[in-house]
C-alpha cells in the first residue's frame, strides 16, 4: 500500500486570513500540534517583520521533533539567507520557493512574461539549493497555467535542484479530474516526487486529493482549521474509510486528531480568531452624539485600522459632527468618516487623466496619468472591468501592488447626475489605509480613492 505524506500548511494559512492576528504562543501551538499528529512537514508562513519573525521561526524550529519544517524564500536571492537564518537549526529544514505560472498571477503580481518567469525559477532554486539540500519548488495557480509552461517550470527547478514539486490549486475551481490530469503529466515529466495543494472552496477538497493520488501524487497539504482548505480531519476520514479503494495510506495518529485538534483550538483565545464573531462585531457597530472618544478608538479597532491619538481625535470630531445631523453611524458610515478625517497626508501622487474602454465581450483596458514632483507617469492595463483595469494601471505607474482589502461605492446625491463616493482600503505590511473620492465619474471617483489611500501610504514610509 502507497504511503501518502500529509504536509501541514495551517500556520500558512492563517497568516492568510486578514481576521486572524495568532500570538507567538499560538503559532508554536500549531506547529508542535502538527508534528505530533504525525504531519511529514510543517509550513511556515513567508517573513514579514524579519526581527519578529526570526525570533518566532527560530523557536519553532528548535522544538519541531519529527517534521521537516519548510519556509519560504520569497521573490529575491537576498531573502533566502534570512530564510535559511530562521530554520537552519531544525532537524530537517526545506527551503521552499513558491512562483506562480499561470499567465494572469505572473503578468499582474511580479510583471514578467513565461520566459523571465523560468529564469527566477531556476536562479531562485539554485541559490537555495547553496543553502539547503531539500528545496521544494511550488507551482503556485498551477491549474490556470498552461500546462506546457507548467512543465518546463517543474523540469526547470529540478535541473536546478529541486527535490520536491508541488501543485498548487489557488483558484480553487478546478475539479478533480482536472487535477488529476495535471498531477499525472507532472510526475511523467520529473522524476521527484510531487505533493498537491488542493482547495475545498467548492467542497471537493477530499476528491481532488484523491484523483491527484491516483495519477501518481506522493503527498497531499491540509490544514487543521483555516478557510477553503483540505482539513486534516476530513482527509484522514476519507482515507481511513476509502483508502483501501485507492491502495494508500497516510501516517498520523487518527485517534488524537479530532481530539488533540479540538483541544488545540480551544486554547487559542485570540480575541480575533473567531471570524464569525469578529463579522458580528463590525455588524454591532453604532455610534451617536453621546459615544466618548473611547468607543470611537474601539471601534476603528473592529474595523482593523490602527490609528495615532492624534487621527482618533480628528475622526472622533467628525463623527460628533455627523451625529449633528444623523441619530446614529453604523461601520460603512466610520468607514467614510476615518477616510475623509485620519492621517491627511500632503499629495505625493497628483491624478491627472484617464482613458478606459469597457466591453461585455472582452477585458476593459485603463490608461491612467498620474503627476509625482512634477514629472508625468503613465500605466496601462487591462482587467476585469474599468475600475479594476484602472487600479492595476495605478500600480503599474508606481510600480507596487498593495493589497486591496475592500472597496465600496455608494451614491451622495439623487438623479441621473447624482454625486457618486468611492472607498478604498489598502493593506500594506499588516495596516490599513483608507482613501476616499468623489465624482460624478464613478471610476474617476474610485481613482481619487485610490490615488488618496496611497497617498497616506507613502507619506508615513517617508
Amino acid at each position: 500500500m502507497k504511503t501518502i505524506n500529509v504536509t501541514d500548511i495551517t500556520l500558512k494559512k492563517l497568516a492568510e486570513d486578514r481576521a486572524i492576528s495568532l500570538l507567538f504562543r499560538e503559532k508554536s501551538a500549531i506547529a508542535n500540534c502538527a508534528d505530533l499528529l504525525g504531519a511529514k512537514a510543517v509550513e511556515l508562513p513567508a517573513i514579514k517583520n524579519i526581527r519578529e519573525d526570526t525570533i518566532i521561526y527560530k523557536t519553532i524550529a528548535q522544538n519541531m521533533q519529527h517534521a521537516v519544517l519548510a519556509i519560504p524564500v520569497g521573490f529575491d536571492k537576498e531573502h533566502v539567507a534570512s530564510a535559511w537564518e530562521c530554520i537552519k537549526e531544525a532537524k530537517q529544514p526545506r527551503l521552499q520557493v513558491e512562483l506562480p505560472v499561470s499567465t494572469i498571477q505572473m503578468e499582474y503580481t511580479y510583471h514578467v512574461k513565461q520566459a523571465v518567469m523560468l529564469e527566477k525559477i531556476a536562479e531562485l532554486v539554485k541559490h537555495a539549493k547553496s543553502y539547503c539540500e531539500d528545496v521544494e519548488f511550488s507551482a503556485l495557480d498551477a491549474t490556470r497555467a498552461d500546462v506546457d509552461f507548467l512543465i518546463s517550470a517543474a523540469k526547470e527547478a529540478v535541473a536546478n535542484g529541486a527535490t520536491l514539486i508541488t501543485v498548487c490549486d489557488d483558484a480553487g475551481v478546478s475539479i478533480p479530474a482536472e487535477i488529476g490530469e495535471i498531477v499525472a503529466k507532472i510526475k511523467a515529466a520529473v522524476s521527484v516526487p510531487v505533493y498537491v495543494q488542493v482547495s475545498d472552496r467548492i467542497n471537493m477538497g477530499v476528491a481532488s486529493a484523491f484523483a491527484a493520488i491516483e495519477n501518481g501524487a506522493n503527498g497531499v497539504k491540509c490544514a487543521i482549521a483555516g478557510k477553503d482548505v483540505l482539513l486534516v480531519g476530513e482527509f484522514s476520514d476519507a482515507i481511513t474509510a476509502c483508502g483501501a479503494r485507492i491502495d494508500s495510506a497516510i501516517e498520523v495518529n487518527t485517534t488524537k486528531i479530532h481530539t488533540g485538534v479540538e483541544d488545540l483550538l480551544s486554547h487559542i483565545q485570540h480575541e480575533n480568531y473567531d471570524i464569525e464573531d469578529s463579522v458580528n462585531a463590525k455588524k454591532k457597530i453604532l455610534l451617536d452624539s453621546d459615544s466618548t472618544m473611547a468607543q470611537v478608538a474601539h471601534a476603528t479597532q473592529i474595523l482593523g485600522y490602527d490609528l495615532s491619538d492624534s487621527d482618533i481625535g480628528n475622526v472622533y470630531k467628525a463623527l460628533m459632527h455627523v451625529c449633528e445631523k444623523k441619530s446614529g453611524v453604523g461601520a460603512k458610515e466610520l468607514e467614510a468618516v476615518i477616510a475623509g478625517s485620519a492621517m491627511q497626508a500632503p499629495s505625493t501622487y497628483h491624478f491627472q487623466t484617464y482613458t478606459t474602454t469597457s466591453s461585455n465581450v472582452a477585458n476593459s483596458m485603463s490608461q491612467v496619468v498620474l503627476k509625482c514632483n512634477d514629472e508625468e507617469i503613465i500605466g496601462v492595463s487591462n482587467g476585469d472591468g474599468p475600475i479594476d483595469s484602472a487600479f492595476r494601471a495605478i500600480e503599474q505607474c508606481i510600480g507596487h501592488h498593495y493589497e486591496l482589502d475592500d472597496f465600496q461605492v455608494q451614491s451622495v446625491t439623487e438623479g441621473k447626475e447624482a454625486l457618486g463616493s468611492a472607498l478604498v482600503r489598502l493593506r500594506n505590511n499588516g495596516k490599513l489605509y483608507s482613501g476616499n473620492g468623489t465624482s460624478t465619474d464613478i471610476v474617476a471617483a474610485s481613482i481619487r480613492a485610490y490615488i488618496n489611500a496611497l497617498n497616506k501610504i507613502v507619506f508615513e514610509e517617508a
